[in-house]
């Protein structure tokens, strides 16, 4: 069953937002941003340890607002395809989560291992 993320018109440009959903290892963390009018969704984790990227809640963007950021050795990721292009998994990507918008509405699709470092997708 597909999850409810968020309405697309609540999702600004140059605007990130973050989900979680179960526990343990139904753990489901996802975040989401639109991009040059694009919307784009990952996997909470940094291909490096595995670690939220997010900075703080919602904030996902380096102060320049260019790439998005880890902060945990601070890795720049490019918001449109997720491709790290500094940093300690340079060359690496961060994981796409599956999402479709319907009737205005962002949901992340129903798929197995979705969310979870192990999650596969296309935005």
């Amino acid at each position: 069953m597909a999850q409810h993320l968020c309405r697309a018109d609540e999702l600004a440009e140059g605007e990130t937002k973050g989900f979680v959903f179960g526990e343990g290892l139904a753990r489901i963390a996802v975040f989401v941003l639109r991009q040059s009018g694009a919307i784009h969704a990952y996997v909470n984790a940094c291909p490096h340890q595995g670690t939220s990227p997010e900075i703080f809640p919602d904030r996902f963007f380096d102060v320049l607002e260019r790439y998005l950021i880890c902060r945990t050795h601070g890795a720049l990721f490019r918001p449109e395809d997720g491709f790290c292009v500094a940093g300690p998994c340079a060359g690496k990507s961060l994981v796409p989560a599956s999402i479709h918008v319907t009737d205005g509405t962002i949901w992340l699709a129903d798929g197995e291992n979705q969310g979870t470092s192990k999650g596969r997708g296309n935005s």
